[in-house]
Formats: C-alpha cells, sequence, structure tokens
C-alpha cells in the first residue's frame, strides 16, 4: 500500500473511531460525566443475568440466615433510595430492564461485586471488615455505584476497542466469543479464574466513592462510615492484598477524598 494510501485509510479509521465515540457518549447520573459505552443497555443487561446465574451455579451461597438478610436489606434500601433519585430526575428509563437480587457466597475472599441490572454478590470473607450493617452499606453503594455509572460497559467499550479492534459486539461474540466472555469477566473483576482483572480507574472509583456515599445517604446510612471502612481495609496490608482491594486500591488520598466528599453526601441523608 503506497503512503498516501496507507494515511487515508490511517485518517479514514480514526474519523469513524471519532464519529462512533461522539455517537456512542453517555452521561453519568449526578456527577454528569460524559463516557464511552459502546453496548447497548439491553445487551449487558442479557449478558449479565447470564452470566450471573452461572456464577451462582457454581458458587456455594451462604446458609448463615442472620448475614444473608442483612446483605439483602442494606441491598434493598439502596435500591429504592436509587430508584427514588432516579425517578425524581425523570431518569427511570435509565432502570428499565433491572432486576436486582443480592446474594452472600460463601468464600473467604474479601470481595463484593455488582453486574449491570443489580446483580450483587457479596462474598463472607468481607464481612468482618464491614463490621456492621453501615459498614456494609459502604461497600454496596460503591459497588451499585458501579453499575449505576455503566462503568463496567466503559471498560469492555475501551477493552473492545483495544483488544478486538473495535468490531461490533455482535460479531465479537460471534466470532471471539472468549475473549468476548473475558472482557466481561474482567470490566467487573470476577476474580482471577475468569482471567486478568482490569482495575477500575482511578477516575472511575473516585466516581463510585462519591456516588456510593450519596446513594447510602438516601437509604438512611451515615456516611462517615465509610473512611472507617476503607481505614480497616488499609489495615490489612500485606504482601497480597485481598481481591477486593486489587480492584478498589485504598490509601490515604482516598481516605481524604471521602472525608471531603462527606458534606455533599450529608445533604441527602435521610436518618431512618
Amino acid at each position: 500500500m503506497s503512503r498516501r494510501l496507507h494515511t487515508l485509510a490511517a485518517g479514514t479509521f480514526f474519523t469513524l473511531v471519532l464519529a462512533l465515540t461522539i455517537w456512542a457518549c453517555r452521561t453519568v447520573a449526578i456527577t454528569g460525566r460524559q463516557q464511552l459505552n459502546l453496548i447497548p443497555r439491553q445487551t449487558m443487561l442479557a449478558m449479565s443475568y447470564e452470566q450471573y446465574g452461572a456464577f451462582l451455579s457454581r458458587a456455594r451461597l451462604s446458609n448463615n440466615v442472620a448475614q444473608t438478610e442483612l446483605v439483602r436489606r442494606v441491598g434493598r434500601r439502596i435500591q429504592a433510595a436509587v430508584e427514588r433519585y432516579f425517578a425524581e430526575q425523570g431518569l427511570s428509563a435509565q432502570l428499565e430492564g433491572y432486576q436486582w437480587e443480592f446474594n452472600l457466597v460463601e468464600s473467604p475472599e474479601v470481595n463484593a461485586w455488582c453486574m449491570p441490572g443489580g446483580k450483587v454478590v457479596f462474598y463472607t470473607g468481607i464481612l468482618p471488615i464491614t463490621k456492621d450493617e453501615e459498614g456494609l452499606a459502604v461497600v454496596m453503594g460503591h459497588e451499585i455505584a458501579h453499575a449505576i455509572a455503566e462503568h463496567g460497559n466503559e471498560r469492555m467499550s475501551k477493552g473492545l476497542l483495544a483488544e478486538l479492534g473495535g468490531i461490533a459486539l455482535d460479531a465479537a461474540l460471534q466470532d471471539k466469543p472468549e475473549e468476548t466472555r473475558q472482557l466481561f469477566f474482567a470490566a467487573y473483576g470476577l476474580g482471577a479464574q475468569f482471567g486478568v482483572l482490569l482495575p477500575f480507574s482511578r477516575m472511575q472509583e473516585s466516581e463510585a466513592d462519591r456516588l456510593g456515599l450519596i446513594f447510602m445517604a438516601m437509604a438512611g446510612y451515615n456516611p462517615n462510615a465509610a473512611p472507617e471502612f476503607w481505614k480497616r481495609m488499609a489495615a490489612l496490608g500485606g504482601q497480597k492484598p485481598p481481591e477486593f482491594f486489587s480492584t478498589h486500591p485504598s490509601d490515604e488520598t482516598r481516605i481524604r477524598d471521602l472525608q471531603n466528599a462527606i458534606p455533599e453526601a450529608m445533604k441527602y441523608y435521610r436518618k431512618k
């Protein structure tokens, strides 16, 4: 290929990428940040529900009734807060198709996550760190915030561009099903058994921290519990941090940022 044709082809490619990026931009609720989401919400929900069911079929659900009910009670309260906020803002359509579910899995891992559509899993290993209901609400709010802000879609979209050459998702699912599956699991940090984890960016973590504080406050939980939880996480230390630690960096800067965000969250605080 001549240099002129090569330059023309490259220019056309980048023009298409730019046009695709502009077309696929969405706005994150509350923060107003523009993000790249190439994958339709309903497609993400369908993938989420399929993979969530597959995960639960392999996992061992906790038989501790009290702990399971605690996870579900906190989840339902934050779910109600999220739905109320979106309804008040006229944004309920963004939650269309959500099928909220909260489960506690028997595992020593210090971990928790939320897939698209409100599919939440907590591992029993994180409960000694959350300590109480408000500590659990910190993690629940944070993980639900990642899903509400569609951070997984954003990461998977970037992965489609970077790893699979920007091909359409339907083509990726047909031609490269395993690679696409790995991108999905990596986007939601579901453990090393699914491949290399893609940690949330600092920007996404900061956004989830802020949204999580607001959601837990709306649900009637005191946002002041958040810095204390992350101090306990930081105190774990060790040469091999827990899975939750690897995708959720905990340091003095983060704790300070949380403390600075508390006054905003307290405006939403509705004590139960």
